[in-house]
């Protein structure tokens, strides 16, 4: 019988498509017939989730487990029948996932993420200008020649 004792990633990777749960030692361990195994990355160290579909993407990777001298691989279809190993893998993934409405507004975002750019532009612009009228007011030549170079 084969069970899962601790999962947990070493770091989180994620690209447009992708979430990557990537392993190290100690953050991965299973229980074979009562005897502790811990993962060992001489296979593959990584499980790729889609981000939309919330599928496991690389089902045929094998996943090396030792105790002592002695190595076990698993691939990661016969981990995905353990109890609790799915829900434990997408409770880490979950906050990575593309939900349907944040697919929608990405085109929104990407033009309101412009529309930021220019009005903080814009209001730095004006703080300069009145950074500059400060310095002329006090009769700050050296502050008045800084701030001249910033527009």
């Amino acid at each position: 019988m084969v069970s899962v004792k601790m999962l947990k990633p070493y770091y989180i990777k994620t690209d447009k498509e992708y979430v990557r749960i990537v392993l190290a030692y100690q953050y991965f361990s299973v229980v074979i017939n009562e005897k502790d195994y811990q993962f060992i990355p001489i296979e593959a160290n990584e499980f790729r989730i889609n981000r939309r579909t919330q599928k496991v993407e690389n089902v045929d990777a094998k996943f090396a487990f030792q105790n002592g001298k002695e190595v076990v691989y698993l691939t990661l279809a016969k981990l995905i029948t353990l109890p609790d190993f799915l829900q434990q893998l997408h409770s880490i993934a979950s906050s990575y996932y593309i939900k349907d409405d944040e697919e929608n507004n990405e085109g929104d975002i990407q033009e309101d993420g412009f529309e930021s750019v220019i009005i903080i532009e814009e209001l730095e612009k004006m703080n300069v200008r009145r950074l500059i009228d400060k310095a002329l007011d006090e009769r700050n030549e050296q502050a008045f020649n800084e701030l001249i170079k910033y527009l």
